[in-house]
């Protein structure tokens, strides 16, 4: 023990230069409090003036900031309506472009400006917030002269009453089912979280320091630009109970404040909740409604405004936890209920079973062998198994003996060397191995054979599309003979590929995925729990197909497969806002992440009173059963002492066996975990009273304080006690943070054993032999900080590699997002319809220019004319002399003149005869109709146009074409990104392969991903310009016209979810390509193929056109994009 209590000379050497670096630089939450106190006494000097106002004086100070920020952008508005009313009337659509550009310059001109303003007016602003909230916790009632907003709030709050002129306010009132009555004052560190949020930067705030509280002073000071202020909760209730307790502080000032979550989607409640001054809300409802706008079909369908300022409580659970997790609408997808999961579970139960049975046997061999001393067979065998079953129970346990744990390492690191050779000799007995590390499963060859059975050796064997194409073709058969000899082919590659991809979801649900810890079955549905939180995440379900592995493993409904029509992450939704900030108990330990991310800056704001809570050291034993045991023991005594105890777990499964360890002792406790999360705030609400145990998860009580009273402060205060290290820091500190709020006493202590994932995945060799070389005997325990520290930088370790991972999907996710950007954009456009002419004009440039490229390359002057007619409906402007010595701008621009004129002529042609049509209808029956649809055809696909009546007559004809050019653009976008978005999905898992031929599977996944985006942009422009070209507008036949009913179009049978968590294989591809896990084992394939010889970068391969039948030979590593596509073939000579 003496050896252990002496700390290592280099530990003490780097402790002394941060000491020494902290002296010279400074420390940087010091820094960054220090540099926000000349604000603090700015704010602080306007005090006394302000509370020598009367109420009505204090009122007015609001519109006196409103007018100075109206004041200070007037020059520049009155440009923007200018240029605006210009744009109305021109019909240079050159001009027209130029105009959008400069308005688009000066909106964001007139941004810095009101920003500048804010910064100005902060101190005097932030004290009459403070004012304020004075007012209403020294008054019962506050009397005021009457506005219109006094008048209208009074006939829904019951906390306004109207005394004749004046409005008389209360500070009691209802929030979300709760009486409270204002008794909050900012303190000074308030203030200082309110700058820290008002700058665009995480405030890391202790828990009970207020954070409600404190976001009040950003959201006033940002509402009164009148662009909204939006604030992010992490669930309904926070949302509900926030907007309702701190409304009257901004009702008060005329701000009008609403929750979307009171609303339904879609409606004009919620559409009003967005156009309030302040609005509460959740991250997945302000995700989903950004979702819901990008699929509207008229401008009324739209809820939300550009997105100006938000605050997201919670920081670090939406933009780090959640953040990469996509928000999705979804449909239902033809044949989506097909798969083989049924079919394939009893050989999957069979195989686990048939592996754990042989297994067992192996590891009391290896058991044996290494108590004799022959470690060398003894390692080999112990290997095998943990290849085999990594979380086998027994396993877990004997790694905890002394030296076991080096041995397995020392024998790993054997058989991984010269690039894993010898590992084969160790798999050879095996069915299946795991990697648990990174959640990887594959069959061996003996596992391959003993799955399919006597009866169909190629059950799992993909054919080698290749070859078979070559014996094929070598048969001379007739074409008709060899189309569907070639269909037959490469449906039975799809079917199989499935099968093999359904075979490795089963078998990780069997093997890594367990009951009451990754997820609970409740009312027949497979649910996951949070790994972070504990809780259960509803409506969300694991990527592709493992979901229903799992259920098919539970025996419960396994459900359908869904389509995506809309996607978008939580970290790409709060990226779009002008100005994010954040908050949060715990974001210093990932302020890297958030920095590189979202280029958010943490401050960390001192507490209001010093914390008095004592952090223990961790105590270290081997095992769980001992650290269980001692956990009870201090339960129990705590308990005793009148102190409440808070137990943190990281599963279900944990804190039911410790709920059942309490219960033999007689000792009453509560439980909340993800099967009883309904109960939290009750259970929370109960958890400072003395004596109390409450069992939860170390996220617990996210946004609810455990308040203590005098006798439980008295005996010591609220003991935590967590029962495992969690990967990450952060949650450890949430747990902590629940204990001492406020300068309250209390205290926090951690135990860990060698067997906890945590340890044994990530924790330092040097742990183990140092505890072995203390020959540490069962029972016996080690606290010491340096021991503590070594735990620390095992969590530090998970930490970078989750960054890692979380970085590598954010590129992913980018691609995407750069998309989505550019189809909402011009779908936007179309829907508002104001820049519609301008890109219907690019739309027809660009459509010139690919045709006349393409044709040129070629040189095709017959597939040229044929084109135009096919798309434009007119002859060639140039003859084939001119096409064959023009370059393909010139011969583009030339086309694109003649046939934007043709486009206009067109336009005012079908204006002119829609307009009797129109008129007839609008003097004899318009009494009867408001809006009407007229249907359009372009000789193949009809289409039904609605317009309104009065409009289109005032403008002749005109808002017809308008509403006809909106109607057809919306269509083809909306179906065409739909088809876009199954093909992204299908590029995302297919390119996944890539590693295993050591490529990284992101670049192939960016290359791909802009050729599909490339030809979609093509596709649609050629198709909205073929219609828009062909479509004819109805003669004078009245028939055709009828009303509009003001319903809104069927919806088809959509869902919302957050969906899909990222699966865990596809982490860890993308963190093997990433280079993140480095002296792990070399990744291996998941799909089951014949082995072929590798192939060099260089070498130079013959591949073959799938379609065409053409071949060429090309270097290896020119061929791969093309066959990855799925066009080309390898063919082996």
């Amino acid at each position: 023990m003496e050896r252990l209590l002496t700390l290592p000379k280099q530990i003490l050497h780097m402790s002394i230069i941060n000491s020494v670096l902290k002296v010279f630089v400074g420390d940087k939450s010091e820094k960054d409090v220090k540099a926000l106190q000349p604000l603090v006494k700015k704010i602080k000097s306007f005090e006394t003036e302000i509370e020598g106002l009367s109420h009505d004086e204090l009122r007015e100070r609001t519109l006196r900031f409103k007018s100075k920020i109206a004041e200070n952008c007037a020059t520049i508005n009155e440009k923007i309506e200018t240029l605006k009313k210009e744009v109305e009337t021109s019909t240079d659509i050159d001009r027209n472009e130029e105009v959008y550009a400069e308005i688009d310059k000066l909106n964001e001109e007139a941004y810095k400006i009101s920003e500048d303003t804010l910064n100005e007016i902060l101190p005097e602003a932030f004290a009459v917030v403070k004012e304020t909230a004075k007012r209403f916790a020294n008054n019962e009632t506050i009397k005021v002269r009457a506005t219109e907003f006094d008048r209208a709030l009074s006939g829904d709050a019951d906390y306004v009453m109207l005394e004749g002129d004046d409005a008389v306010w209360k500070n009691s009132w209802d929030a979300a089912g709760k009486e409270v009555t204002w008794d909050m004052i900012h303190y000074d560190v308030q203030l200082i979280g309110g700058i820290a949020l008002h700058q665009g930067k995480i405030a890391e705030m202790q828990t009970g320091e207020g954070k409600t509280l404190v976001a009040t002073l950003p959201l006033y000071l940002n509402a009164l630009s009148g662009k909204g202020a939006h604030l992010v909760t992490v669930n309904d209730y926070l949302a509900k109970r926030d907007s309702a307790w701190m409304a009257p502080i901004f009702e008060f000032h005329g701000l009008s404040v609403d929750c979307i979550d009171k609303h339904q989607p879609n409606s004009d409640g919620r559409r009003k909740a967005y156009n309030a001054d302040i609005t509460y809300g959740t991250n997945n409802e302000f995700g989903f409604d950004y979702l819901r706008d990008n699929m509207a079909h008229t401008p009324k369908d739209l809820v939300q405004r550009p997105h100006h300022y938000a605050i997201v409580d919670e920081v670090d659970s939406v933009l780090i936890d959640d953040a990469r997790t996509p928000l999705i609408i979804s449909g239902p997808v033809p044949e989506g209920d097909r798969h083989e999961f049924n079919e394939l579970k009893p050989k999957v139960g069979d195989i686990v079973q048939k592996q754990r049975q042989h297994l067992t046997g192996v590891l009391a061999e290896a058991k044996k062998l290494i108590k004799e001393g022959d470690t060398k067979e003894g390692g080999f065998l112990l290997l095998r198994v943990y290849r085999g079953l990594p979380k086998n129970k027994a396993l877990i346990k004997f790694l905890s003996e002394e030296g076991v744990k080096q041995l397995l390492q020392k024998t790993e690191n054997f058989y991984m060397q010269d690039n894993n050779r010898e590992m084969p000799k160790v798999d050879e007995d095996l069915l299946f191995t795991i990697d648990e590390k990174n959640n990887q499963i594959e069959l061996t060859d003996k596992g391959v054979d003993y799955i399919s059975g006597e009866q169909d050796k190629d059950f799992f064997v993909m054919p080698d599309i290749g070859g078979e194409i070559a014996q094929i073709e070598k048969q001379q058969l007739d074409i008709e003979k060899e189309a569907q000899l070639k269909e037959e082919l490469f449906k039975e590659f799809a079917i199989k590929s499935e099968r093999i991809h359904t075979m490795s979801q089963l078998l990780k649900a069997y093997t890594l995925f367990e009951k009451d810890v990754e997820y609970v079955v409740m009312d027949n549905k497979v649910m996951i729990v949070d790994e972070q939180t504990g809780r259960i995440m509803d409506g969300r379900r694991y990527s592709d197909g493992l979901h229903q592995a799992i259920e098919a493993k539970e025996n419960v409904k396994i459900e359908a497969l869904t389509q995506t029509f809309a996607t978008i992450t939580l970290q790409n939704y709060f990226r779009m806002y002008n100005k994010l900030a954040g908050m949060t108990g715990t974001a210093v330990t990932e302020a890297g992440e958030f920095w590189e991310i979202y280029k958010l800056d943490v401050v960390e704001i001192p507490t209001n009173r010093p914390i008095a809570r004592d952090d223990r050291n961790d105590l270290i034993y081997k095992t769980k059963r001992e650290k269980y045991n001692a956990i009870i023991e201090e339960v129990t005594q705590l308990s005793n002492s009148g102190r409440p105890v808070l137990i943190g777990t990281t599963s279900v499964e944990i804190s039911e066996l410790l709920s059942k360890l309490l219960s033999v002792r007689k000792i009453p406790h509560n439980v909340l975990n993800a099967k009883l999360h309904k109960k939290e705030a009750d259970v929370v609400a109960e958890a400072g009273q003395a004596g109390i145990v409450t069992i939860a998860t170390n996220m617990a009580g996210r946004g609810t304080d455990i308040k203590l009273t005098n006798d439980v402060k008295n005996a010591g205060g609220l003991a935590i006690v967590g029962t495992e290290r969690h990967d990450s820091r952060r949650v450890d500190r949430q747990l902590r943070g629940r204990s001492g709020r406020q300068g309250d006493p209390g205290s926090s202590q951690f135990y860990v054993s060698l067997e906890d994932n945590l340890m044994r995945l990530f924790g330092s060799e040097r742990v183990a032999k140092m505890m072995d070389r203390m020959g540490l005997e069962e029972g016996e325990v080690i606290q010491h900080s340096m021991m503590t520290k070594s735990i620390e930088r095992a969590q530090k370790k998970v930490e970078e590699n989750n960054f890692g991972i979380r970085k590598r999907l954010l590129e992913y996710d980018d691609v995407m997002n750069a998309q989505r950007e550019v189809v909402y954009k011009r779908r936007r456009h179309a829907l508002q319809g104001e820049r519609l002419k301008v890109d219907i004009a690019n739309m027809v440039y660009d459509t010139c220019e690919v045709i006349a490229e393409t044709n040129k390359m070629a040189d095709d002057f017959k597939n040229f004319e044929f084109e135009l007619i096919k798309y434009f409906s007119m002859t060639s402007p140039v003859n084939e002399g001119e096409f064959k010595s023009m370059n393909f701008q010139d011969i583009a621009g030339k086309v694109y003149k003649v046939a934007y004129d043709h486009y206009q002529t067109k336009v005012e042609r079908s204006a002119e005869t829609a307009f009797p049509v129109i008129k007839n209808v609008y003097e004899n029956q318009s009494d009867k109709f408001e809006r009407i649809v007229v249907p359009f055809t372009d000789g193949v696909k009809t289409l039904n146009v609605v317009t309104n009546l009065k409009e289109a007559y005032e403008s002749n004809g005109r808002q017809l074409v308008n509403d006809f050019e909106k109607n057809i653009s919306l269509a083809i976008i909306d179906d065409s990104w739909k088809t876009h978005l199954r093909k992204m999905d299908e590029l995302k898992q297919s390119v996944q392969l890539a590693v295993h031929e050591q490529k990284d599977p992101l670049l192939i996944y960016k290359f791909e991903a802009f050729e599909l985006f490339k030809s979609m942009i093509d596709k649609v422009n050629k198709e909205v310009i073929s219609f828009l070209f062909k479509g004819e507008l109805p003669q004078e036949n009245t028939n055709q016209i009828r009303e509009a009913k003001s319903v809104r179009r069927p919806k088809e049978k959509l869902q919302t979810s957050k969906e899909e968590i990222p699966n865990s294989d596809e982490l860890a591809a993308q963190n093997r390509a990433a280079g993140q896990t480095q002296g792990q084992r070399v990744q291996k394939t998941e799909t089951i193929v014949r082995e072929k010889p590798k192939i060099g970068r260089n070498e130079r391969v013959t591949i073959k056109n799938v379609m065409s039948g053409e071949s060429k030979t090309v270097k290896f590593k020119q061929a791969e994009p093309l066959i990855n596509k799925g066009e080309w073939v390898l063919i082996n000579e």
